[in-house]
């Protein structure tokens, strides 16, 4: 080796290690951030020695897929489980259901079985009525809370439309850089591949809100679609749209999210099919928070016909004790409110009859809607001034035989269909407690994906400091070589000029 070769060779040390030291050093800085990809200088040996050609970036597709597709799956599951939660919060209670429609009724039934026991009783007559209010209370807060989520739901779509639109416009930007870059500076260029880093981190965000397929092209171009196959991106962004509705009643019927010109669909079921926060939001929105609902309207239909009033031949009944707004004046016995059929959003207006809040004895006589409903054997037609019987309690046993008779209830619910009213509100609660759970199971499943996609995805592509410190000695110990290289070439030159003097 001439010590031309020699020196080549040192300068080709110091050159490497400066490029190496500072790629493991830029690692190393960015060693705690998610959105950095390893960075790794390639050597290649040649009759010149050894020299860095390029700068890899750690990638690995299969598993940036399975990321993302985790990361939907959770955003998703997650999203849903706390609307259930808040559900169960804002209509049951806690633990003992305290607040629940089903608690009330229990309590209700009991007072009128208090009050049937002691007909004469004015005391019971109007804690039966209070009873009575606490339930009708129960039944139009909680319609206000599932409105409530249902707002919420709608809400959320809203934000994350914006900020969907929003990452697109980012992702654009994110890659014309990384098609400019690598028509310029090279695919394995330190600028790509730090362009590649941003794109990537835009496309994270992406995948909680909306499943998301990535697509990469020539020069580095990637195109974004749905996981139901919407384009989301093709070289510019598709527009995502809605309309949001800023109140809710139990009619209202929210607007659909459309991606480019397609309207997206909801998740389905406890354990979701929804892949990101979007289609979560639709469905809390317009499956979950409707079902239940119906169950609330459900149990208020089941109390108005429990306590209509029927008129002595059995044919026409009338609301009694229960009623709400829009309610028919009277109909025909087996038909109309008898049907089974859900009347959407009668919980929320249901109430008591002023006439049995006024007179709390109308329950145990009749004639809430007037003598032709009166029960009591005593009353006389001919003389309506005549008292009462104020021991008669056979209505009041009508009424508590009838909470425990099974009726018919619309199949739309989501529950039983032939049930008592006590039994059917008991099976609501058990609906929505038996979805949180699931719910719950499903997310603890998802939240266990993502965190082992995301593990493998970072022992793949991220940095590990251990490695990197390992890496950054070898790097030390190629310099010291240099460096002996370069002394030995300086004392050999130093000898040679010795002689020549």
């Amino acid at each position: 080796m001439t010590l031309t070769t020699a020196l080549n060779n040192a300068q080709a040390i110091f050159n490497n290690t400066g490029t190496q030291s500072s790629v493991v050093s830029n690692n190393i800085a960015n060693a705690n951030n998610a959105d950095y990809s390893r960075r790794q200088a390639v050597l290649t040996t040649n009759g010149a020695g050894a020299q860095v050609v390029k700068i890899a970036r750690s990638q690995e597709p299969a598993l940036q897929a399975a990321y993302l597709s985790n990361s939907s799956s959770d955003a998703a599951q997650q999203l849903l489980l706390t609307a259930y939660s808040n559900l169960q919060s804002a209509t049951l209670g806690g633990n003992n259901n305290e607040i629940a429609p089903a608690t009330y009724l229990a309590a209700f039934q009991t007072a009128m079985q208090n009050y049937s026991g002691s007909p004469s009783n004015t005391t019971a007559a109007k804690s039966a009525i209070n009873a009575a209010q606490s339930l009708v209370t129960s039944l139009n807060n909680a319609t206000t809370a599932v409105q409530n989520a249902r707002t919420d739901a709608d809400k959320q779509i809203s934000s994350d439309v914006d900020t969907l639109n929003s990452l697109l416009k980012q992702f654009q930007t994110a890659n014309d850089a990384v098609k400019s870059s690598t028509g310029t500076a090279g695919p394995t260029s330190s600028a790509t591949a730090d362009a590649l880093d941003q794109r990537d981190s835009i496309l994270k965000q992406i995948s909680q809100i909306v499943g998301v397929t990535a697509v990469t092209r020539g020069n580095n171009d990637m195109a974004l679609y749905t996981s139901s196959g919407t384009t989301l991106f093709e070289t510019i962004p598709r527009t995502v749209t809605f309309t949001p509705t800023n109140t809710y009643t139990a009619g209202t019927q929210g607007n659909n999210v459309y991606i480019d010109g397609v309207a997206l669909t909801q998740g389905q079921g406890a354990s979701t099919t929804a892949q990101g926060s979007l289609q979560a939001a639709l469905q809390v929105r317009d499956s979950v928070a409707p079902t239940y609902q119906k169950q609330l309207d459900e149990i208020a239909r089941g109390l108005v016909t429990t306590f209509a009033e029927t008129t002595s031949n059995g044919a026409t009944k009338a609301a009694g004790l229960f009623t709400y707004n829009g309610v028919p004046a009277t109909w025909a016995s087996g038909s109309g409110l008898d049907s089974g059929a859900v009347v959407t959003g009668l919980a929320g207006t249901l109430k008591l009859s002023s006439a049995a809040v006024a007179n709390p004895t109308l329950l145990r006589d009749g004639g809430i809607n007037g003598n032709a409903y009166i029960t009591n054997p005593s009353f006389d037609p001919a003389n309506p001034s005549k008292p009462l019987d104020a021991g008669y309690s056979g209505k009041l046993d009508g009424f508590i035989t009838a909470m425990n008779t099974k009726i018919s209830f619309d199949g739309g619910a989501g529950t039983d269909t032939s049930a008592t009213l006590m039994s059917y509100s008991a099976s609501s609660i058990g609906w929505l407690e038996g979805q949180r759970s699931t719910a719950t199971s499903a997310a603890e499943n998802t939240s266990a994906a993502l965190s082992r996609s995301s593990g493998a995805y970072s022992n793949a592509t991220g940095v590990n400091l251990d490695e990197e410190l390992t890496l950054m000695m070898d790097i030390e110990q190629s310099y010291k070589a240099g460096t002996k290289i370069l002394n030995a070439v300086n004392a050999m030159l130093q000898s040679v000029l010795d002689i020549a003097s």
